[in-house]
């Protein structure tokens, strides 16, 4: 391939945590995924590995097929050649709950070691520091995705937390354990994709170390980590992009860097 994108420029943030997000794609089916990275991941993804990958947006629209990337999900190109628009009530109830869904993308401001994520309230929920977009869909995608991706931009002690500030979607193991009763059909996050590296969760589906970026030691992801975090056996190195991604990244997807910061 004959690229015309400035290859001598390093990957940003944005750039990497695509890349490894698509490269995790590979074998799925379907996705929810919301606006961001997700979208552009999926796009990336389709366009290496994953050809017949069907997006899921969580305003009803499945099997998205934009002429462009949309900037919200209810952004008119979304419904521009997709499979199908359904109401929230068949998107949650049957597509959703039914078990259809691969893998769910979701985004917090904290996470747990269990996966838990906090998506509501920075500080005492009474008088917070900061209040959050809140729930949407989330504890729906969370519960019954078969497996759930989370890509965070940060990785530090204030997002990697041993006590969420509010739990907005627990993970599946732990509402199992709050309550017996409690039906969840999924495993819950399996994958989180980070500045630093790559953690994926055990066989007690704790999140532990697996994989970090070149240039990053295993020390400093320990200390960016606000519990113990747990080390795999053996630590692997993440891939770095492309010269082949980055340019479809950059002139392709998103070449007026909507989402790529």
């Amino acid at each position: 391939m004959t690229s015309t994108a400035p290859m001598e420029l390093a990957p940003t943030t944005s750039e990497l945590l695509t890349v490894l997000s698509a490269r995790h794609l590979r074998g799925k089916r379907r996705v929810f995924a919301g606006i961001g990275l997700p979208t552009l991941a999926v796009a990336l993804a389709r366009a290496t590995t994953s050809p017949d990958l069907e997006q899921v947006y969580e305003s009803g629209v499945c099997g998205a097929h934009p002429p462009r990337l949309p900037q919200t999900i209810g952004d008119a190109p979304l419904a521009t050649g997709s499979e199908a628009i359904l109401g929230m009530h068949a998107l949650f109830g049957y597509v959703l709950q039914g078990g259809y869904i691969d893998v769910g993308f979701l985004g917090a401001a904290q996470i747990d070691r269990w996966g838990s994520l906090n998506s509501t309230v920075i500080g005492d929920y009474a008088a917070p520091a900061a209040r959050l977009p809140g729930a949407g869909g989330a504890s729906e995608v969370m519960a019954n995705s078969d497996e759930v991706f989370v890509v965070l931009r940060r990785h530090d002690p204030r997002s990697f937390v041993d006590r969420l500030d509010f739990t907005t979607s627990p993970a599946p193991s732990v509402a199992r354990r709050a309550e017996p009763r409690v039906r969840t059909r999924g495993r819950g996050v399996t994958t989180v994709i980070t500045p630093l590296g790559v953690l994926t969760a055990d066989a007690d589906r704790e999140l532990v170390l697996a994989a970090t970026h070149p240039g990053v030691s295993v020390e400093q992801v320990l200390a960016a980590t606000g519990w113990p975090l747990r080390v795999a056996g053996a630590v692997t190195a993440t891939e770095p992009p492309t010269a082949a991604e980055l340019d479809l990244l950059r002139t392709t997807i998103d070449p007026t860097r909507v989402y790529l910061r």
